[in-house]
This record gives structure tokens, sequence and C-alpha cells, in this order.
């Protein structure tokens, strides 16, 4: 095939593209430019889009022997991933940026840009792994399990995608590569999100959002336990910086509940007020059949799995739980895995709107 290779400047897409040049494809590699000014992007482990990553990027090319370019989608990253950050926290809910980086960047604007250009499919370095049936499926290295954030995908977008990593551990990788004379053997994992410079998530919110002052409210009584700066400053699940002035009656810790931007209001309580049975989610890609009664979710990047029952009717996935999960936050992903004797497999995700408790729905 005559694909494209996606090269951040990262050991895994260096691989990657090495690898698909081995198998006998035409290899063209090209760095995804994303940032409009580079230099307010992470440098070194902290981030993937910067001017270092562009040269590791090229370097790696060279001792490949491919050709190389680089595709300025600064404006198309911005409109679709940045920006989207900044709404969707104003709208009380939590995203995963990678995830919609891969969806509308990597997997729509390039691979529409690589087939008009003649290309037959796009190589990237994610840790999943594609079957000889299509399906996707986890990495043989769950640590680096990458099948989460690439769930979103399309069946369509799947039959153009290649994953050449999936079968291999990250030590393997990056001993590969220094065999390979790649400069980039060592180089350390990407962490966090690349647009923050300084890794201030709230810092960069309040920069686009401004100062929205409110209250921290006690999710039983009602009570005003504290007050912030802005709502969009909080995630489900978080009990660091909350500063509550007023102390829980029991002593315990508080974890926020829930966040309401139409009051500018953070609620608070017990631990054991996170926890929800059923998941309800919209904007579904599903590649199985509508109702599963017995697979697994996760719920989060990194997040542990939960046995479920999953159905599927006018657009609207729910997940109901068979033990139950905290810090469900609206705006994640729910995916869905049925184990597999070839590695689990990927049967569709979509975003969650809402946790709940069944006894509470009753």
């Amino acid at each position: 095939m005559r694909v494209l290779a996606a090269m951040s400047g990262g050991v895994d897409s260096a691989v990657a593209a090495a690898r698909a040049k081995d198998a006998g494809h035409d290899v063209t590699g090209v760095h995804l430019a994303l940032a409009r000014n580079p230099q307010t992007f992470r440098t070194g482990a902290r981030g993937c889009c910067t001017l270092e990553d562009s040269r590791d990027a090229r370097r790696a090319a060279d001792v490949i022997g491919i050709p190389f370019y680089v595709w300025d989608m600064a404006e198309e990253f911005h409109d679709n991933v940045v920006d989207d950050f900044v709404n969707e926290y104003a709208a009380g809910r939590t995203p995963n940026p990678c995830l919609r980086c891969n969806e509308k960047i990597k997997f729509e604007a390039v691979l529409d840009r690589a087939v008009a250009l003649g290309f037959d499919a796009v190589v990237t370095g994610h840790h999943a792994r594609l079957g000889a049936d299509g399906l996707l499926r986890r990495s043989v290295d769950i640590a680096k399990d990458q099948s989460y954030v690439l769930a979103v995908l399309t069946r369509e977008q799947l039959d153009r995608a290649v994953f050449p990593l999936g079968d291999s551990t990250k030590e393997q990788v990056r001993a590969e590569a220094a065999a390979r004379d790649l400069a980039v053997a060592d180089k350390p994992d990407s962490h966090d999100i690349c647009f923050i410079s300084d890794g201030d998530t709230r810092g960069f919110l309040e920069s686009r959002l401004g100062s929205a002052p409110g209250d921290i409210v006690d999710g039983r009584t009602g009570e005003r336990l504290g007050g912030h700066n802005g709502a969009y400053g909080f995630t489900i699940g978080q009990r660091k910086g909350l500063d509550l002035r007023v102390p829980a009656a029991d002593g315990r810790p508080r974890y926020v509940l829930s966040i309401t931007p139409v009051s500018n209001t953070v609620t608070v309580g017990p631990r054991e007020d996170l926890e929800v049975d059923v998941v309800t989610a919209n904007r579904p890609i599903w590649h199985s059949s509508a109702d599963i009664s017995d697979c697994e979710v996760q719920l989060r990047a990194h997040g542990e799995v939960v046995p479920a029952a999953v159905s599927l009717a006018d657009g609207v996935l729910t997940a109901r739980l068979k033990s139950p999960a905290r810090g469900v936050a609206a705006g994640q992903a729910i995916v869905a895995y049925r184990p597999d004797a070839d590695g689990d497999i990927v049967l569709g995700s979509a975003t969650i709107t809402a946790g709940s408790r069944a006894a509470a729905n009753a």
C-alpha cells in the first residue's frame, strides 16, 4: 500500500513508520504542526507538538529512508480540540483532548487529506491492534494500551488505519529503535495536555473564560461550604483544591459530586455519594449488536474496567454496571470491550452524559 506515517517526533511513531516500510509499503512521513506558536507548547517529555519534536521526526525519517513533510494543521487543531476543550469545561463537562484529536485531526482531517492525495491508509504509533477481522483490540502492553482513545473511530476510518505496534511492549519498541539507530529511542513519553504549556489547566481555562465566583455546597444538606473562582476548574471525583471553609460534620474528606454551570455551583459530598451503576451516553460509535448483556466498560482513560450490560436505543447508549463505579464524568468516553482469545475487542464507544444509581432512578 501507499501509506502516510504520522510522525509525532516520539519513539512510537518512528518505529511504526520503520515497520511499515519493512512490511513493503510505500511510506511517506508527515509531522503535524498543531500549534499557532510552537514555543507555547511543551517540550521534551512534556509535549508532542513542538519545534523540537518536528526536528526529531525529520531525523527519524532520514534514518528510515522515507520522504518527510510537515503539514500545518494549527487552525484545525485549535478549532476542533482547543476550543472544544474550553467549551466542554464551560458546560460542566470533562473532555478528553487526546480522544478528540484522534477523532477530528489524525483520523478525519489528516486521513481525508491523505486519501485525496492518493494514499491508501494512515500509519500511527498508537499501542492498539487491528485483528484480521478488522476489529480494534487492546495492545498486548496493557499499561500502554490506547484503544480507549481510538474507540471513537468509525468502521471506515479503521479500514484505512494501520497500527504496527499493537503486538509489542513499549520496552520492545525502545529496544528496536535503538537497534535501528533512531535518536528518539530513549526520548521520554509525552504527558498531560500538549497545548497547556505550564500544566496549569485551571489557569489556562481562567485565562479564556475569566473569573466566575460561585458557591461550593454540601450535596446532602445544601449548606454553603466555601467558594470558587470558576466551576470550570473542577472535575467529578476531585478531592484536592476544594478550599472548604466549613469542615464536614463527620470529619471525612469531601469530593466533587456535580458541577452546575447555570448556577455556577459545585456540589460536594462523601466518597460513597460518587457511586453510580447506570451510565447514559450519546454520540455512539458502535461495531456490534445494539444490546450486549455481558461486556466490560472503561469509563475514563487508564481507568479500571467494570462488568456491564449495554443497550442502544434512539441514539442513546445505556450501560448498567454490575458493580458501582466512582468518578464518572460527563464528557468522558465510555468504551465497551468484549474479552476474546486474541485480546479484548472494542465493541464501541459513546460520550458520557450522566451517571446515576438504579435505586434512585426507580
